[in-house]
């Protein structure tokens, strides 16, 4: 039995050699084939923990745990005791099971739905094993192997470099800084400052980015010991808090449940006193607490929600919970992380200095389309000189790859490629023609790359050229010449007060600012150097610098309109970087976040000195918080929750996943998110565009009306019933049981079902991006529906209760074939027709284009009309629901009393929209 690995604590302060012995590998050779068989056993595949999986049958069950459906399960039970017979109960048991399975499969269709954007890509890795360089499947990845990368890779696994050839990765994802990180083999001190992941200059961490260079590591953790999965580990512990739709819902459940039992009770003791046995009393109670339980609420609910979730699928947007739909609806505030997400994460050159003036760029991203400014007193050979420079003192390239165009290297070098492009020059056929002979690789200590080309001066001459590439102000330092305004090479003091005031201005404008510079050198004076083994780093100097280049990470085009959309619907975007203060408040600015053009900014270090009182002003007033951590990320969703806010967090990386977890809506990029954000999040973006938020945002709204107008539609329903009951009891009508339990069923499957559905469907209204978010405290149900669902509900019960007692023929009693209690049945149902039409919006009249817009409405109503003209005349239905044919102008009577509901409902929306 081998003996079983250990993995080591800190690899970071240990030897690459020392690393290597304690994993037995060979850097040369790699694992063989029977030790990794081993280790997969030990320590498993190299995947993030993923959440418990919940049983199918655990989620089935769960569809049960709802006050309305066990109430309802309840009366059935009671119904099959005391009257023996099946009918009611088994109809009972039917609606419930159907509501059942409705919603286990449209939870099951969005979990799927997730899961199938998690498989999009499936990651492979490039490792050395049995002497044999080879591409496996990351999650084959076992402690001990060699793995080898290079620019443009992601890391699979954490792991100790070995090699580092101008190695830099981007981190961003783990600790949320945005510039790459340069990578080193040597081991840290035990005491230096290396405590924290982003000073780790000898490892490369899972899930992390290879922008530059080449390099080779050991793998030290896989899986759930890589730095990112200790991450991911801890976010499963933290419970999901339930949405406002579901506290609304769970409220309103026990409300309807006490008013059952209220009537219940009156109408109990109403019987007693008239004499009647209890046998009846608790039949008409059964009856009596299927009406007033509307259970078709848990069902409709689910499918709106889940024609919301197909919805926003087409849009981009995968929603995790059903429920977590209609929370977007109420979002107040918007804090989304900048790289990536409000901005391109393509840096874009902005502004060309030359010759000590400004040249616009213009384009974005890495496509090379756009131009470079041409004025009148350009010296054009200084220009393309310099975008030469810029083309060959670079280690990156950009390609077109099914029709977007692809970064392989450093974003900033990719910039400078894509401005080059712009200039005109063939970068790929200058670097075939001028091929690297000597280089300086960047360093930041130094704050420069340089590299040595062969090529043909302005004279015409051979020459050797140093191309140097760096800060502006190293570079600067370094340069006794600067080319002027007339295109000629002075002195460096001479330009140097307008150049730094260039270079400040470019800074404030939010642009990382770059210089180039050369040094040409004859051909016999470069044998020299070569034949004396001069360090190529001694040459940068005596340069001449050709350019200043503005550089940023431009917005994403759609980004100021979706903001501004957010902004007209009461909703504020704050942004979150862990960029510099002034990169992200002049980002800001051109976005449109502050109030007149002010951006108010704050950086983390600043939040650190605030109470929590104060956190909560900052953060109310704040457009922008730049270099923050991950706990200042959830500091600031919990104040701008204590202020009452639903808070929608957008991110892509792991330091962005604990407040995701926090926020009441996580919003995860799909394509450049981690693992770990998609799993915090509650929505995924597959297109990680912020301008889809707002449309997610509409939907939302969009949905939560249409839940209010099958609530309002269904408490009609409810209280016109339980009106009814209580009426005829008082009055002693039909035996103080109107309707059999079946054809009050049969009333909430025909009318709560198709028709309620359809509401679902309802588009949003024109205006519903121009109103205020909806206060998380607000009742689903406001005092002016309440009265409007009152009246309608007393409108429908004394209609059908005049009916009842005036029909002609025997008098009604239930379970008993009557024309007036079949009149009265009629006059309920088409009450529905005209209720549902009413619904539909609080203030407009029904007569208006917009009640023509939803067909599936229509074509459902239409099918419930043509079902009740069977139930009336078709035998067996008649059997069934106790029914008897009734003459025409019989119809035209439960048509016209049914009708009041309408114009009763007419007239109080005339009043509403005359008081406003």
């Amino acid at each position: 039995m081998p003996t079983a690995l250990q993995l080591i604590k800190e690899p970071h302060l240990v030897t690459a050699d020392d690393v290597c012995g304690h994993h037995e590998v060979s850097v040369d050779t790699g694992l063989s084939h029977h030790v990794v068989i081993e280790r997969q056993v030990q320590h498993g595949p190299n995947e993030l923990p993923s959440a418990e999986v919940v049983p199918a049958w655990k989620k089935f069950f769960a569809q049960f745990n709802d006050s309305l459906i066990l109430i309802l399960i309840g009366a059935a039970v009671i119904s099959a005791v005391i009257s023996q017979e099946v009918k009611t109960p088994l109809v009972v048991l039917i609606v419930v099971l159907t509501n059942a399975i409705i919603g286990f499969f449209q939870e099951h269709k969005a979990e799927a739905a997730l899961e199938a954007l998690r498989n999009m890509v499936v990651g492979e890795a490039k490792v050395r094993r049995d002497g044999e360089v080879r591409m496996i499947p990351s999650h084959e990845i076992v402690p001990g192997d060699i793995v080898l990368v290079e620019a443009g890779d992601r890391i699979p696994a954490d792991g100790r470099l070995l090699l580092a050839a101008n190695l830099e990765i981007e981190e961003a994802a783990l600790t949320g800084e945005s510039q790459p990180v340069v990578k080193i083999t040597d081991a840290l001190e035990a005491h230096g400052e290396h405590g924290g992941l982003g000073d780790r200059f000898n490892m490369a961490f899972k899930n992390t980015a290879v922008t530059r260079g080449r390099g080779e590591f050991i793998t030290t953790a896989t899986g759930a010991h890589t730095e990112i999965g200790k991450i991911a580990g801890l976010l499963h512990s933290t419970k999901n808090v339930p949405t406002p739709l579901q506290n609304q819902l769970s409220k309103l459940a026990h409300q309807l449940a006490v008013l059952a039992g209220i009537i219940v009770a009156l109408v109990i003791v109403i019987g007693l006193i008239r004499g009647e046995t209890i046998h009846d009393l608790l039949m008409t109670a059964v009856a009596l607490a299927v009406a007033c339980i509307p259970e078709g609420l848990p069902a409709v609910t689910a499918v709106t929600l889940a024609i919301g979730v197909s919805r926003m699928a087409n849009q981009q947007a995968i929603v995790k919970r059903l429920a977590s739909v209609e929370t977007l609806g109420c979002t107040s505030v918007i804090c989304s992380d900048k790289t990536g997400t409000l901005t391109l994460n393509e840096m874009t050159a902005r502004d060309l200095i030359v010759q000590g003036r400004s040249h616009a760029v213009s384009g974005q991203g890495y496509a090379p389309i756009g131009k470079v400014e041409h004025l009148a007193t350009d010296e054009q050979s200084i220009v393309r000189s310099a975008l030469e420079v810029m083309a060959l003192c670079n280690d990156s390239a950009v390609h077109e790859e099914d029709g977007q165009w692809q970064l392989v290297g450093d974003p900033t070098e990719g910039a400078l490629v894509v401005l080059a492009e712009k200039g005109g020059i063939d970068v790929r056929s200058l670097r075939e023609r001028h091929p690297r002979i000597a280089e300086v690789p960047f360093d930041s200590a130094t704050k420069f790359m340089a590299t040595v080309h062969q090529l043909v001066d302005d004279s015409g001459d051979h020459v050797v050229r140093l191309c140097v590439k760096g800060a502006p102000d190293v570079l600067i330092d370094r340069c006794s010449r600067s080319i002027g305004l007339e295109g000629n090479a002075e002195t460096i003091h001479s330009q140097k007060t307008e150049l730094l005031a260039h270079n400040d201005r470019l800074a404030s404008q939010g642009l990382r600012v770059l210089a180039v510079a050369v040094r040409d050198f004859d051909l016999d004076a470069w044998s020299e150097i070569e034949s004396s083994a001069t360090s190529i780093e001694g040459l940068v100097s005596d340069l001449v610098l050709l350019a200043l280049i503005g550089i940023v990470d431009p917005p994403r085009p759609e980004a100021r309109d979706a903001i501004a959309q957010a902004r007209a619907a009461g909703i504020a975007v704050k942004m979150i970087t862990g960029d510099h203060a002034t990169t992200a408040a002049a980002i800001g600015r051109e976005l449109g976040l502050g109030d007149n053009g002010q951006v108010v900014s704050i950086t983390g270090p600043e939040l650190n000195d605030l109470t929590d009182e104060q956190m909560e002003e900052v953060a109310q007033s704040t457009h922008v918080f730049a270099r923050v951590s991950p706990e200042h990320k959830i500091r600031l969703v919990a104040a701008l929750q204590r202020r009452g806010h639903v808070v929608a967090m957008t991110g892509d990386g792991v330091n962005d996943a604990s407040a995701l977890k926090k926020a009441d809506i996580g919003v995860a990029m799909g394509i450049t998110g981690t693992e770990v954000s998609k799993e915090a999040a509650t929505m995924v973006l597959t297109d990680d565009n912020f301008a889809t938020i707002v449309s997610a945002v509409r939907q939302g709204r969009s949905i939560y009306n249409n839940i209010v107008k099958f609530v309002r539609f269904q408490l009609c329903t409810t209280l016109g019933f339980a009106m009814l009951f209580l009426l005829s009891s008082i009055f002693n009508i039909a035996g103080g049981k109107p309707f059999a339990a079946i054809a009050i069923l049969w009333v909430n499957i025909i009318m709560d079902g198709p028709p309620a559905m359809a509401l679902g469907l309802d588009p949003a209204d024109d205006d519903a991006m121009n109103q205020k978010p909806r206060p998380q405290s607000e009742h689903i149900l406001t005092k002016s529906r309440w009265f409007a669902i009152v009246l309608s509900a007393v409108v429908m019960a004394v209609g059908a209760l005049l009916v009842l007692a005036l029909a002609p023929g025997h008098e009604a009693k239930a379970g008993v074939a009557t024309i007036a209690g079949t009149m009265a049945f009629n006059t309920f149902v088409v009450a529905q027709f005209f209720n549902i039409l009413n619904s539909r919006h609080d203030r407009h009249s029904v007569f208006n284009r917009g009640t023509l817009k939803n067909r599936f409405l229509w074509i459902s109503l239409s099918v419930v009309l043509l079902l009740q003209v069977a139930v009336t005349h078709f035998g067996p239905l008649q059997n069934l629901f106790d029914t008897v044919s009734i003459s025409g102008s019989q119809w035209l009577i439960c048509i016209a009393v049914a009708s009041s509901v309408l114009w009763t409902e007419e007239a109080r929306k005339l009043v509403v929209r005359r008081r406003a």
